[in-house]
């Protein structure tokens, strides 16, 4: 497919109305072929060199990936999978890992000449690969009110327009202050100081639309809201489940370690409706000689689960457990442990006994046998290791079936000791980090205490917006200012019309980016976008050169030094950019030193260590190479619960019932992306080339249906008698259950209500859609 506009820009004299576009058009080029075999090898090399060469050059490039997840170099902004605590290779990196560098690396430019050859309708009709593609922007820019072009403007000028409309508010909590997971400890931590110095607990952030499901199932019942296992669990456990995650495209570094326990003889069981590549063979790409020959397989068992028959499976195999303890007293369930260092278990082992096994088996879309094959493995392990993704949290019963697999944990002693635990795999490099830094709308009163001593002043103590009420306060009115520290919260969020309607209905909305997006074009009465440094590229402030800091997915702080030149002198770094909107809009009634702060990031480091528990020493041992631990109690078996145990919980079964024609519909990722990222049109290892527009669906209710292979189907999803449609879809024959079906997203989020969420997280439930199908006219 080209990326060539599709018709010819107007001149910045030539100004509209502006009539944008909230989803991207609709491109019919997609092709399939037969999934690929496995993951890795020559060919994630050939890309990897391929994307980086072309976006950044050969000089510029190569040195980006030289430093990429080095201990004197930079962490990727890509996924928050974590590097080696010992010795690193000279190319600590995967495939996916290289292109978001690319992206960021790259020579390409957005300037005002740009914007003014292009009227923000006119950039709302290309796709968003399209976009992206565009480059760095390079300056503020500001779209007025009534007006269809940005605008080149100074930073001063920036800061003084938020400000007045943040300070013409009736209320603080009339604005929204959303967080992407890419924002480094010190910007966060700067981030939310100021909004709680504005006023206000609106903070939503990403966490809220991918696992924040995981957060609230696992606080309450082991203490921490984190998972529970380090690097070195992975070269001890003797089974790993992998559960609604596909490591091959969203954590491509986790294949390395799924091969070394492979090869040692660990099981690994992929629970997942799709058959994905990574979890099938892997061919390590820094590894010449195995690119030779079908590589590694990785799953000993694969288990179809239908799409939201989680929670059914972890029940039943805690139910072939609890049977087989019956026959052999003793010889299944950890007892000392259950007996001491948990709580509800009668509760817990008395509801898995009532529970009907043909419910069971018609809710988890597997076989009784199947099932038992599960369960064998894990009553003969004794160290196992669950990981998930979103493919488990973004379900109305996400916490529940989390919860589940705590159950199931728990029944042999499997959190709190070595090569055990629990391993929510969290899908941005700092997403974890910033809920750490008090980025949360509901933030515990310990963290306002120790917040209002340090600063001397008394923080918001009501709850906020997270994502979801932000987006419903937008579109009632409630909210008139809207603010992004990075992200493209419109394509990210669920109900696409819905949500373009709220930040339509803003008075102003304002983005922290480095390259554009459709959330720029969809916008309030006015906008701004305001252009950042990237991770990979230098920050140079008057105390010097800067380095910032992040928590990957295991709890582990260390550092990010940037070292390319910039993209233009015009950026300034997301700390500078808090700081500067904090002066301008708080004046004389903050005393914080915003601009101290912003010269030199040590500065924030102290203040983060007088904060928040675990940064003792912050400046010091973020230095040493490869940074420190956080605290994890659950991970040294102390469980911070309401009784100090870890806690059984009892969950009716529950499941998504489908009328006859509809399916079961989950939102994925094209190997070609990251989150809303598109970095290319297509997924090698689905076999789909040349285009998104894609849904998957079983061969069998292809046949039934007499849908042939490429033919175009309308999509209109189903929820509390309102219907979604999104047209024009290429059906695609795939290995999954009977009765599921699967898209990318953004292209599928219109389907998503705003109202299907996961009950206590309120994550939106994109991974569970009830659709019907209809040929296309």
């Amino acid at each position: 497919m080209s990326t060539a506009p599709k018709e010819p820009p107007r001149t910045a004299s030539e100004k509209s109305p502006r009539d944008v576009r909230p989803v991207p058009p609709i491109e019919l080029d997609a092709r399939s072929t037969s999934p690929a075999a496995s993951a890795g090898g020559v060919p994630a090399v050939a890309e990897a060199f391929s994307v980086t060469l072309k976006q950044a050059g050969v000089r510029r490039g190569v040195s980006a990936l030289r430093m990429l997840n080095q201990k004197d170099g930079f962490d990727c902004p890509g996924c928050a999978w974590p590097d080696p605590d010992g010795e690193r290779t000279a190319n600590e990196y995967c495939e996916n890992g290289a292109k978001a560098v690319a992206e960021e690396a790259t020579t390409r430019t957005a300037t005002p000449e740009f914007f003014g050859r292009w009227s923000v309708s006119e950039l709302s009709r290309q796709s968003d690969y399209w976009l992206s593609q565009q480059g760095r922007l390079t300056h503020p820019m500001h779209l007025p009110v009534g007006s269809d072009h940005y605008e080149a403007v100074s930073w001063d000028e920036t800061f003084q327009l938020i400000a007045r409309e943040l300070t013409a508010l009736d209320s603080p909590d009339e604005a929204i202050f959303y967080t992407s997971g890419r924002t480094s400890n010190e910007a966060a931590f700067l981030y939310q100081l100021f909004v709680r110095q504005f006023g206000t607990n609106n903070l939503p952030d990403c966490s809220n639309m991918c696992h924040e499901s995981s957060g609230a199932a696992l606080t309450p019942v082991i203490g921490v809201g984190k998972g529970t296992v380090t690097l070195r669990d992975f070269e001890l456990a003797d089974l790993i489940f992998v559960i609604g995650q596909n490591p091959g495209t969203c954590h491509p570094r986790m294949l390395t370690y799924l091969q070394a326990a492979a090869r040692r003889g660990c099981a690994i069981v992929s629970v997942n409706p799709l058959a994905e590549a990574g979890l099938v063979r892997f061919k390590h790409p820094q590894h010449p000689l195995e690119w030779i020959g079908s590589g590694t397989p990785i799953a000993q068992l694969f288990l179809p689960v239908r799409i939201n028959g989680d929670q059914a499976f972890f029940q039943g195999v805690a139910k072939e457990m609890l049977e087989a303890e019956e026959r052999n007293p003793g010889s299944v369930l950890a007892r000392e442990f259950i007996a001491q260092k948990t709580s509800g278990f009668d509760e817990y082992t008395g509801a898995i006994r009532r529970q009907s096994w043909d419910r069971i088996i018609q809710l988890s879309g597997l076989s009784r046998e199947q099932i038992r094959q599960a369960a064998e493995l894990a009553m003969r392990s004794k160290a196992i290791i669950c990981c998930w993704a979103m493919g488990l949290t973004q379900h109305r019963n996400a916490v529940a079936t989390i919860q589940e697999i705590v159950n199931f944990m728990l029944l042999r002693g499997n959190i709190g000791r070595p090569g055990a635990g629990l391993c929510p795999v969290r899908g941005h490099s700092n997403v974890q980090g910033d809920r750490t830094m008090g980025i949360w709308e509901k933030p515990s009163q310990a963290f306002l205490d120790s917040l209002g001593r340090e600063f001397n002043f008394s923080p918001p103590a009501h709850h906020g917006h997270d994502t979801v009420g932000a987006i419903r306060a937008m579109h009632s009115g409630q909210a008139k200012v809207f603010f992004a520290l990075g992200g493209n919260f419109l394509s990210a969020t669920p109900d696409t019309a819905y949500t373009a309607a709220a930040l339509q209905n803003c008075r102003l909305t304002a983005h922290v980016s480095t390259k554009l997006n459709r959330a720029h074009l969809v916008t309030g009465k006015q906008a701004l976008i305001l252009p950042c440094l990237g991770r990979s590229e230098e920050d140079l402030r008057s105390g010097g050169p800067q380095m910032v800091s992040v928590e990957n997915s295991m709890g582990i702080v260390h550092s990010s030094r940037g070292r390319l030149k910039p993209a233009s002198e015009h950026l300034r770094s997301e700390v500078a950019i808090v700081a500067g909107l904090a002066r301008a809009t708080l004046g004389p009634r903050s005393f914080v030193p915003w601009q101290e702060l912003s010269a030199n990031y040590d500065d924030i480091r102290e203040r983060i260590e007088r904060v928040v528990p675990g940064f003792e020493n912050y400046n010091q041992r973020v230095r040493q190479g490869g940074g420190f631990y956080l605290p994890n109690a659950a991970r040294d078996g102390v469980y911070k619960t309401s009784d100090g145990k870890a806690q059984f919980t009892v969950h009716e079964l529950s499941g998504v019932e489908l009328q006859r024609d509809q399916f079961l519909l989950t939102t994925i990722r094209s190997h070609d992306q990251y989150n809303t990222t598109i970095y290319g049109l297509d997924d090698r290892y689905r076999g789909i080339r040349h285009g998104r527009r894609v849904i998957f669906l079983s061969a069998e209710d292809m046949r039934q249906r007499g849908w042939r292979s490429g033919e175009l189907l309308d999509i209109t999803s189903h929820s509390n008698g309102e219907q979604r449609t999104a047209p024009r879809f290429a059906a695609v024959p795939y290995n999954l259950p009977r009765g599921c079906a699967a898209a990318y997203f953004p292209e599928a989020n219109v389907l998503v209500p705003i109202s299907s969420v996961a009950a206590i997280s309120n994550t939106p439930a994109s991974k569970s859609i009830v659709i019907s199908l209809a040929r296309s006219q």
